[in-house]
């Protein structure tokens, strides 16, 4: 296992895009979570025993991931409904526009 032997190992530094992915979550509680997720190895860590490291950042990294996939596809989900809530609003004006020149035409007809 790639960590077994590191008794010194003790934080995880993340690189790439994961902070910047986070902090476009929608929710202020996602984000909070998440933050509070990928912090948590670096209190873990220092008390795991070396034999025991790498079973626990695999796990970690699990978690992560799986708690990250759920927040994007939640995400997802609200934005196709406020698309398709937007959607509606357009239609919805369009049939009242429609029916404003309609009642118009009528009016100028019968004048």
């Amino acid at each position: 296992n790639q960590f077994d032997a590191c008794e010194q190992l003790t934080t995880v530094d993340l690189v790439g895009g994961i902070y910047k992915t986070v902090s476009s979550l929608h929710m202020d509680s996602w984000r909070t979570e998440m933050i509070a997720e990928i912090n948590r190895i670096n209190q873990v860590l220092p008390n795991t025993p070396g034999n025991e490291k790498t079973d626990v950042v695999r796990q970690w990294m699990e978690v992560v991931i799986d708690k990250m996939d759920h927040c994007k596809s939640e995400h997802y989900r609200y934005v196709k409904e406020g698309v398709t809530l937007l959607e509606l609003a357009l239609w919805k004006s369009k049939i009242d526009e429609k029916e404003e020149y309609t009642a118009e035409e009528e009016t100028t007809k019968k004048a």
